[in-house]
């Protein structure tokens, strides 16, 4: 298994377009400058030593051995060893919403976000549970198996994005159903769905499969998310532009609690409203925590090997050709035309 022991610091990454930026803005800036002096074919006559690839060449060693850098810092690790472990636990299948309507913003800071903040935190304190992870929309697919690896499933949780599914609309039946099958055949294991949806159904058969799995043996629980008053919904992520329909009238999306209602009760679960409190994540949490634990098979890494030096001994065969390219043409080298 693959990872980084300090992942933190490839956040870094997203400062080097800025460097990019600025190499840019420093290149303008000198051509500005060296038009006002004239011809650049005849400034460039008389000033033979300057070479522009050398400043390009250089740059672009620099953004490598940044790159390389925070590579370093951040610890690429891979796991060697690995030990089977028991715990106990259970089957947790979370069933995540990600049509347009969960862009609505009656929530803070959207219906979406708030979700993944809520199961994230569900995932955190289910360390000895097996978790799968379906998304659904118009239809339903399976977005991560039934895993022991906790770290993985935060990772799709966090990725989750209403383009995931192509085809829109809420179809919750048929995520119940993918739900169902997302579980393995051990019937010693109890096993828990959470669904987490603003309640919008265009199927009927929600509550007919939630009856289903109660009758099977797993339980649904599920979280509201947004508010019976309702809001408009956005054209896309991050956008001010509201959605309208035919007519042209704004599209108004509001929480549909007595379908979340009836369907938590079918699948002998319960129902909570998500807030800004933690008051639905400590009863959800709760309510799992109530259901019998059994032994749950697993791998774990239990060490790791650093791989950071083949990228620190890149870095510095950079570095050092880095420093030994210098911006004007060496007397010593002129002879040699590598750069022109």
């Amino acid at each position: 298994m693959f990872r980084f022991a300090n992942p933190e610091y490839l956040y870094l990454l997203f400062l080097l377009p800025v460097l990019i930026a600025g190499f840019i803005f420093l290149n303008i800036q000198k051509r500005k400058a060296a038009q006002k002096l004239g011809d650049l074919r005849l400034v460039k006559r008389l000033m033979p030593e300057l070479s522009l690839k050398r400043s390009y060449l250089k740059f672009w060693l620099v953004f490598a051995i940044c790159v390389l850098g925070i590579i370093v810092a951040a610890r690429p690790q891979f796991g060697t060893k690995v030990e089977k472990v028991e715990r106990k636990g259970i089957e947790l299948v979370i069933a995540i919403d990600v049509s347009n309507s969960m862009l609505a913003r009656d929530v803070n800071p959207d219906r979406l976000s708030k979700a993944k903040q809520i199961l994230t935190r569900i995932v955190d304190e289910r360390k000895n549970d097996k978790v799968a992870i379906v998304v659904f929309a118009g239809e339903s697919y399976v977005q991560l198996p039934m895993t022991t690896d906790i770290q993985s499933a935060k990772i799709f949780l966090d990725n989750i994005n209403t383009s995931l599914v192509p085809v829109q609309g809420t179809v919750i039946g048929s995520a119940i159903n993918m739900a169902m099958n997302s579980f393995t055949s051990d019937k010693e294991v109890d096993k828990s769905i959470i669904l987490i949806t603003d309640g919008e159904d265009h199927e009927d058969n929600g509550v007919q499969m939630a009856q289903q799995a109660g009758a099977a043996g797993i339980q649904i629980n599920v979280v509201g998310i947004g508010t019976p008053e309702g809001s408009p919904v956005p054209s896309s992520p991050n956008s001010n532009d509201m959605k309208k329909d035919n007519e042209g009238n704004v599209v108004v999306s509001k929480l549909n609690e007595e379908m979340c209602k009836q369907i938590a009760q079918a699948g002998k679960g319960m129902y909570v409203r998500a807030d800004n409190s933690n008051n639905a994540l400590k009863s959800l949490q709760a309510e799992l925590d109530k259901l019998q634990k059994k032994n749950v098979d697993g791998v774990s890494y239990s060490e790791y090997d650093e791989k950071f030096q083949f990228f620190a001994w890149c870095m510095l065969v950079l570095l050092i050709i880095e420093v030994c390219i210098f911006d004007k043409k060496n007397k010593i080298f002129r002879g040699i035309r590598l750069f022109k």
